[in-house]
């Protein structure tokens, strides 16, 4: 069977709620054993809550999903059998790196080894492992679960098949993959999200609107339009292409 782990916070917990919906076995790591208890004990909630509201994802019931989730403290022995492996730590550089540095000495040529990451580029991340070929960015949107966006950023070595399988696995699990064809500082999402929020300081700062109405501009007006179609297809709709 295809385990995947991870690490147990927030985000972690979120990935390994996707995946088990997806009917994969799933494996949680971490250093601390009572998090690893709490997470747990946090993911049984909140699938028997989705349950009951039935908004539970996947084919598969609360009780049989997290039948599929195990915990794991000893790194070894939760890569075993991995084939896909992803890192949910804080945002931290020397952290990350200091992860994947220690996996890239224990797994096989095959798993692909993959980060949470929202801002740090491949290329800081994974330069110089062995590895490298099967290292990728697979950039979630808070909270996974409700919200399927995955960016993937392949480093400037990352194996073609590597950046396929990540995409398929993606879609296998009922997110929206996308691909990044190179990395780029704040990759897509975060970009995109920054111009709209420097321009909104700006008409706030300007006296232009109040920050109440600013929102609203966004919630009733702008948004409601991006939940369904992208802006470039907005503009193909529009007055004859």
């Amino acid at each position: 069977a295809d385990f995947l782990f991870f690490f147990s916070g927030l985000i972690g917990r979120s990935w390994a709620m996707v995946f088990a919906a997806g009917g994969f076995k799933v494996k949680l790591y971490d250093i601390a054993q009572q998090q690893l208890m709490n997470a747990l004990e946090n993911i049984r909630q909140q699938m028997k809550e989705m349950e009951k509201l039935g908004v539970l994802k996947g084919a598969l019931s609360a009780e049989q999903q997290f039948a599929l989730i195990s915990v794991c403290t000893d790194l070894k022995a939760a890569v075993e059998g991995a084939t896909f492996i992803q890192e949910c730590t804080p945002e931290n550089l020397e952290l990350k790196k200091k992860i994947f540095g220690q996996l890239d000495l224990i797994v096989d040529d095959n798993v692909i080894l993959s980060s949470s990451t929202s801002c740090l580029l491949p290329s800081k991340l994974f330069t110089g492992l062995k590895h490298v070929k099967q290292c990728i960015v697979s950039h979630p949107v808070n909270p996974p679960y409700f919200v399927p966006l995955v960016e993937i950023v392949p480093h400037p070595e990352t194996d073609p098949s590597t950046t396929e399988r990540t995409y398929a696995l993606m879609k296998k699990i009922g997110q929206s993959p996308v691909k990044l064809n190179r990395e780029i500082e704040g990759f897509v999402l975060n970009r995109l999200q920054y111009a709209v929020i420097s321009e909104a300081w700006r008409l706030v700062g300007e006296g232009v609107i109040s920050p109440t109405d600013l929102d609203l501009v966004m919630s009733d007006g702008l948004g409601m339009r991006y939940a369904f179609i992208g802006p470039l297809e907005t503009m193909h709709l529009n007055a004859e292409g």
